[in-house]
């Protein structure tokens, strides 16, 4: 099978889509398949690194200096240039890591949807995002030979919105880091960990908000450690983080790299996740591989990622999350449950599985793309 895959959004830092994507590429190289696999990368300033393709022996990178933003327009409005002009290869599967199609010629063409938020809350989007998306997704979704989702949320989503069939839509969770094997964290002295991008839909308002009323009541609880990368978003959140009350118990570290997320959370006594929605979770899951226990929001896919291994709030209530967080403070026995709960909870999540059903998805792909041409 020959695969081309739109690598860009894991050539800086990577985020969520950034690391599923190349966490999928990584587990599918080890699948034994004879499949040539190559990544799709362009950008004026940002090339794949050295140790970025070390990791990644089994796929070929095509690498072309176009700026993405005028590639983006191009292809999102007009569908050209093909994949295969840009690339000079053939491919069986086009694969785009995010809702709008990777041009291609012949290929079977496969959309990723992690969730919908860009519908139902444009304007905590921005470039291309909230230009492109909410005004192109659905047609690229009935376009495409298959729909990739993270969760059963995200395709429950993606089925109401668009009117999808059941049997387009691939479910595809996402695996569990490598690097929590090792760690076996949580420190019981330790701090409150969140993990993700600043933005609006993170509810960092809402968390903050909670984190204040246990101050208030509460002196000496632990510190609170946003580590993610800032948006225009987040100005308003770093400014009030340096002002009382959270000066001096809360700090921002900015993005962490993977190799470094390991010692992030062996120090961390809780990580929180109160998002308004998210299409799977990760960090959630890399909190629990790691012996963490999760307080997260009760909506959007993370109940379906974190069952019974966390503690669940809603996300639109900061008294509940300050309750929440209070609870597995001052309780010894259930912060041991919780983190042994996760451990267990964690393993259901395997990249190895991930490319599995990606690389079914890939071959119900081409045989839909067959019976329509």
């Amino acid at each position: 099978m020959r695969i081309v895959i739109d690598y860009r959004p894991a050539l800086q830092a990577r985020t969520g889509v950034g690391e599923y994507i190349h966490e999928t590429i990584k587990a599918l190289g080890r699948g034994g398949n004879e499949d040539r696999i190559t990544l799709f990368s362009s950008s004026w300033k940002d090339r794949p690194s050295a140790e970025t393709m070390a990791e990644l022996p089994h796929a070929r990178v095509v690498d072309r200096r176009i700026p993405v933003r005028l590639l983006n327009l191009a292809w999102h409005r007009l569908g050209w240039p093909s994949v295969e002009t840009l690339a000079g290869d053939g491919y069986d599967v086009a694969h785009s890591p995010h809702p709008l199609l990777l041009p291609s010629r012949s290929a079977a063409q496969l959309v990723t949807i992690h969730d919908l938020h860009f519908i139902a809350h444009p304007e905590r989007t921005s470039h291309e995002i909230r230009r492109d998306y909410p005004a192109l997704a659905r047609r690229h979704a009935h376009r495409a030979d298959r729909i990739i989702v993270s969760s059963r949320f995200a395709a429950g989503e993606v089925r109401k919105a668009f009117d999808i069939p059941n049997e387009k839509i691939a479910v595809c969770p996402a695996g569990a880091p490598e690097w929590a094997g090792a760690v076996h964290g949580g420190d019981a002295d330790g701090y409150l960990l969140f993990l993700g991008t600043l933005d609006a839909r993170k509810n960092i308002g809402g968390l903050l908000d909670g984190y204040a009323r246990l101050l208030s009541s509460r002196p000496h609880v632990p510190r609170l450690i946003l580590a993610g990368r800032p948006t225009p978003d987040s100005t308003k959140w770093l400014e009030a983080i340096a002002r009382p009350p959270l000066a001096g118990h809360v700090e921002h570290a900015g993005y962490v790299e993977a190799d470094r997320r390991a010692a992030l959370f062996r120090g961390a006594k809780l990580f929180v996740l109160p998002s308004f929605e998210e299409g799977f979770g990760l960090p959630a899951l890399e909190a629990m591989a790691a012996g963490v226990p999760v307080v997260a929001s009760n909506s959007g896919s993370l109940p379906e990622v974190i069952g019974d291994a966390g503690l669940l709030i809603n996300p639109d209530d900061p008294e509940s999350l300050a309750a929440a967080i209070a609870r597995i403070l001052d309780d010894g026995e259930l912060w041991q449950a919780l983190r042994g709960k996760g451990f267990d909870r964690a393993r259901e999540f395997r990249w190895d599985q991930t490319a599995r059903d990606l690389r079914r998805a890939y071959e119900d792909a081409i045989t839909a793309h067959a019976h329509r041409h």
